[in-house]
């Protein structure tokens, strides 16, 4: 902390829907200051009323200030404070803190209350100790860009599930389509537009069973615009797959194909909601973070998208002393499993870091390693270390090599060059 400690006020909130609970310490760990108001404009305008009288009376000159990040609860009190004209003469840093963390400091109170004023002071007490490692609050601009990137996360996600729930519709229609190897398969992507207008069009396999090769072909050729390197060959695997599919009950085929039409319907317009943020990202980019916006940039693989999704999370680089302390907030970190001379080559990652910075990390190495040929090499090398998880596990260990360069690149505001430039051992 660059502030002169002593002369600093340590506040605490404890955030919820309804109210904020505030506690404050000076460094020796005197509380100053204790209260409760709404969690409403006019209560925020109390707790700083408040917090100011206690600055001036105390002869205080900074302010750090540390709150739970209670879902959006404490966006709106965190955005007050941190940009408010009369408390920004003490130069306040606000953070927003993982509730786990706060959880696990709490453990060395022995005996402690749960109360909320409690609860207010153990987060200044955490704040006074200098435990804090995340990134100060960085006003509107960002939390603006911050709810695009994690927007686009949800949306991912939403495809992603109804992806998995269409499977089990698909399988009642067409049991062998959900199943079969990849060289049986007549499509290579389920979700594709001809396995849609496959699994939509035809009301019952019985109408692909006994439809002429020809006719397949035609419809084949349609749906996938001539896209097809072996149309003839793709529709004899469809023949197959569905005169070896289970038969259903009649009555049963038209549900099924509603369901599974509305599925498509679904995946299609988050897939356009996801392009429209996108566009909406690259716009919001633009003026933040310009220097670090291209060295993120610079790196191959890594576009508008990618890099606004990092920044948006890492905030100022200038907090992590080191790309481990990153890869940690990250949560790419490997817990060891280890028992006297044993040691297991079997390690989970600890996934108990911000998820939408691994979620963009992940992403990123997965298209780095596609355009530079030492991340496909080492994705490669540990692809074939081990047998049962190897993308997963190659991706996410190609994910913290990534760390390691991007932290390089940031702290030393450098664009990527080939020879290793801005990456740090």
């Amino acid at each position: 902390m660059k502030n002169n400690i002593l002369s600093t006020l340590f506040v605490g909130i404890d955030v919820s829907s309804k109210t904020n609970v505030l506690c404050a310490l000076d460094f020796q760990g005197n509380k100053l200051l204790n209260l409760k108001a709404s969690n409403s404009n006019p209560g925020a305008e109390s707790m700083l009323k408040s917090i100011l009288e206690c600055l001036n009376s105390n002869n205080l000159k900074y302010a750090v200030i540390a709150l739970e990040s209670t879902s959006i609860y404490s966006v709106h009190v965190a955005n007050f404070l941190s940009s408010h004209e009369d408390l920004a003469l003490f130069e306040p840093k606000v953070y927003c803190l993982n509730p786990k963390t706060i959880v696990n400091y709490r453990k060395s109170f022995v005996d402690l209350d749960k109360t909320d004023p409690l609860d207010a002071y153990v987060i200044a007490d955490f704040a006074r100790c200098g435990r804090i490692a995340s990134s100060p609050w960085r006003g509107s601009q960002f939390l603006a860009l911050q709810r695009l990137t994690r927007h686009r996360l949800h949306l991912v996600e939403c495809i992603s599930r109804e992806k998995t729930y269409m499977i089990s519709n698909i399988y009642l229609k067409f049991s062998q389509l959900a199943v079969l190897d990849k060289e049986d398969k007549p499509f290579s992507n389920k979700y594709g537009a001809t396995s849609a207008a496959v699994l939509t069009e035809f009301l019952s396999l019985d109408d692909i069973t006994y439809s002429s090769i020809e006719d397949l072909v035609a419809f084949i050729k349609e749906k996938g615009k001539n896209r097809f390197s072996n149309p003839d060959e793709t529709a004899k695997l469809l023949q197959k797959a569905a005169r070896d599919s289970y038969r259903l009950d009649k009555v049963l085929y038209e549900p099924l194909n509603v369901s599974i039409a509305s599925s498509f319907n679904l995946i299609k317009a988050f897939e356009s909601e996801v392009k429209t943020i996108d566009k909406a990202i690259e716009k919001n980019i633009k003026g933040i973070n310009t220097t670090e916006y291209q060295s993120l940039k610079s790196i191959p693989g890594i576009g508008p998208v990618l890099a606004s999704g990092i920044l948006a999370e890492i905030g100022s680089i200038s907090v992590f002393g080191s790309h481990n302390a990153l890869a940690k907030y990250v949560g790419l970190i490997w817990r060891v499993n280890q028992s006297g001379d044993y040691t297991s080559d079997n390690t989970s990652m600890t996934k108990t870091g911000n998820k939408y910075l691994r979620y963009y990390l992940i992403e990123a190495a997965n298209s780095v390693k596609n355009n530079v040929p030492e991340y496909n090499k080492y994705f490669l090398k540990k692809f074939g270390e081990v047998t049962t998880h190897q993308h997963k596990r190659a991706l996410a260990l190609t994910s913290r090599k990534l760390v390691r360069l991007i932290f390089g690149l940031l702290t030393k505001n450098q664009i990527y060059s080939s020879d290793k430039v801005g990456e740090t051992q």
